[in-house]
């Protein structure tokens, strides 16, 4: 298999949990901007949960849609796909298409990626979906920003940028 220029963004907390009941656990506003600016113009993978939890399109953006289901409704700048593979082949184009989630969609992912954008919250959440342990024999963190706890922010994070060695 080859590897694509596909990259992972996804927040985590400690534990590597990601979220409870399709939702997520904390509220980062300067996480929340990250994620509008590295996606904005780009084409974004997820399985249909996620989709299913927005409270609508995310602006300036392709959702691209794993799902298991045959029949979708027709939803301009939403294509619907059954694989990763069929997402990567539909995201040709982009030269650095997202793979947003959910928990399943990211294990898939990571046989694929080869960028992480991992914001990682300093905190222990009780949560019912994880993110895949990264493995420093696979992956090599390129940068590592810290941001403290302020009166926007309950919590410190971290954004890190891992990317894939040859392997």
């Amino acid at each position: 298999m080859t590897r694509s220029n596909l990259t992972i963004i996804v927040a985590a907390d400690v534990n590597d949990t990601i979220g409870k009941d399709n939702k997520l656990i904390w509220h980062l506003p300067d996480d929340l901007k990250r994620f509008k600016r590295l996606t904005s113009g780009h084409h974004i993978i997820m399985g249909r949960k996620t989709f299913d939890s927005f409270p609508g399109l995310l602006p300036n953006r392709k959702h691209i849609v794993i799902t298991r289901q045959k029949e979708n409704k027709e939803i301009e700048n939403v294509v619907y796909v059954n694989s990763m593979q069929e997402a990567i082949n539909v995201s040709y184009e982009d030269p650095n298409p997202f793979v947003i989630g959910g928990g399943e969609i990211y294990k898939i992912a990571m046989d694929y990626c080869s960028k992480i954008e991992l914001t990682r919250v300093n905190h222990s959440f009780e949560g019912d979906t994880h993110f895949t342990k990264i493995d420093s024999n696979d992956w090599t963190k390129i940068s590592d920003e810290f941001h403290d706890i302020d009166e926007k922010h309950k919590y410190s994070f971290n954004f890190e940028t891992y990317e894939i060695k040859n392997i």
